[in-house]
């Protein structure tokens, strides 16, 4: 009898030091003038506040998984793909281990090659990408998830969330009933923030995963100060109060805007009022986010959706691995669980969000996470009901009208 007692208080205690965590901040600030990504072709005149790669690394004794948020506004599948052939090599990391979202500030450097952006960007990528800038974000990548890695130690989960009116849906219908980049307060909005919290076993802070779907465009295309937007801005807020880095892990932004947006420069708007709105009710839910159920487990794995090419969309020969010989686009989907109860997935869309949020109301995990921009970036993928209205998205996405209805069916079945 005693054996069993001392049994079953051993037990979950081995158990929780079976998963171990960690978290590094690299900061990539470029240090001389840069080509802006988002909006019209503009370069940098000088830094507002600075650029950084957050990574998180988990462990649970027989999986190893690396998260990153980085403060740039998107890249190519290409690019992902390349970076995770150089960190298998030199790391032993395979691919399936490595999300690499960014939080979508348009305030960024280019990265790499234009990817998809050219098919319908006439003229916009006309100059040389900064070969230079690429490759030193991808080697300072590899040596903060190897740091990382180095650091991983026994660790809690806590998971929740909490709800922020820090967006707005931004397709607005005018009198002529046409559809234009806007703001509509009537228009469908995902407020969820989902929150995953990393301790040490003395609750010291590791590391805060902030899911939220808004797009980095508080401003606009006339700014030239490199910043991380309102998701950067939030973030290095929070990581005051909290005393440990925050990843902003964004969500289906395809039809969701800042609800203030496109401001000409930092003296026209006030963007840390996104700390109060965002970034206070981040801080106000932690302390009730709920324990994660012990032994965790982590499960990582991949499928591929393959769906019609919109008919008369060039598809850039750099990505014809994405495309497969019925002109359908190979669209790859991650999926993340931790333990039964929570369940992240992953694309590299801007997704309007009524589609995760159709997925996250049928999903069987309590908790259900998308994260967008992930591992590249193969355009909007907007609902099916937004294609007759048309506007700005159903005009330059790669997809059609199905495509929505066919990834929420893969989605569930994998989540199910």
């Amino acid at each position: 009898m005693l054996a069993r007692a001392l049994l079953a208080i051993l037990l979950p205690c081995a158990a929780h030091a079976q998963f171990r965590a960690a978290a590094v901040k690299v900061d990539i600030t470029p240090d001389k003038p840069q080509w802006l990504l988002g909006y019209n072709a503009r370069q940098s005149t000088g830094v507002h506040d600075r650029l950084f790669h957050k990574i998180v690394a988990l462990d649970d004794g027989r999986t190893q998984f690396f998260l990153v948020s980085t403060d740039v506004c998107l890249f190519s599948p290409t690019f992902y793909e390349e970076f995770s052939s150089e960190l298998r090599q030199q790391t032993g990391i395979d691919r399936l281990q490595l999300w690499w979202s960014v939080t979508h500030t348009h305030s960024a450097p280019e990265l790499g090659p234009p990817g998809l952006a050219k098919a319908f960007l006439a003229g916009r990528y006309d100059h040389e990408p900064d070969w230079d800038y690429a490759r030193d974000v991808k080697q300072k990548l590899i040596a903060g998830i190897l740091e990382a890695r180095s650091k991983l130690a026994p660790a809690r989960l806590s998971v929740g969330t909490t709800t922020a009116s820090a967006n707005i849906n931004r397709r607005a219908r005018d009198v002529d009933g046409r559809i234009r980049l806007g703001l509509n307060p009537d228009g469908p909005v995902d407020r969820q923030v989902g929150l995953l919290r990393l301790d040490r076993p003395d609750g010291a802070p590791i590391a805060l995963l902030a899911n939220y779907a808004m797009h980095g465009t508080v401003l606009g295309g006339r700014n030239l100060l490199i910043s991380g937007d309102a998701p950067g801005i939030v973030a290095s807020y929070v990581e005051q109060k909290l005393g440990a880095p925050m990843l902003f892990l964004n969500g289906a932004t395809g039809d969701i805007a800042p609800i203030y947006s496109v401001y000409d420069d930092f003296t026209k708007v006030r963007v840390t009022e996104f700390n109060v709105l965002l970034g206070d009710r981040i801080l106000q839910a932690l302390p009730a986010l709920a324990p994660a159920l012990l032994p965790i487990r982590i499960q990582a794995a991949e499928a591929t959706l393959e769906t019609p090419l919109k008919p008369g969309l060039p598809w850039p020969q750099e990505l014809a691995a994405f495309l497969n010989t019925r002109s359908e686009v190979r669209l790859p989907v991650r999926f993340l669980r931790l333990n039964a109860d929570t369940a992240l997935w992953s694309a590299p869309l801007e997704l309007f969000c009524e589609i995760a949020m159709d997925i996250r109301r049928a999903s069987p995990a309590k908790n259900t996470f998308y994260i967008g921009y992930t591992n590249g970036w193969l355009g909007y993928l907007p609902t099916r009901e937004a294609f007759p209205a048309g506007g700005y998205e159903t005009t330059v996405t790669p997809f059609t009208a199905e495509a929505g209805e066919a990834l929420k069916a893969l989605v569930l079945q994998r989540l199910k």
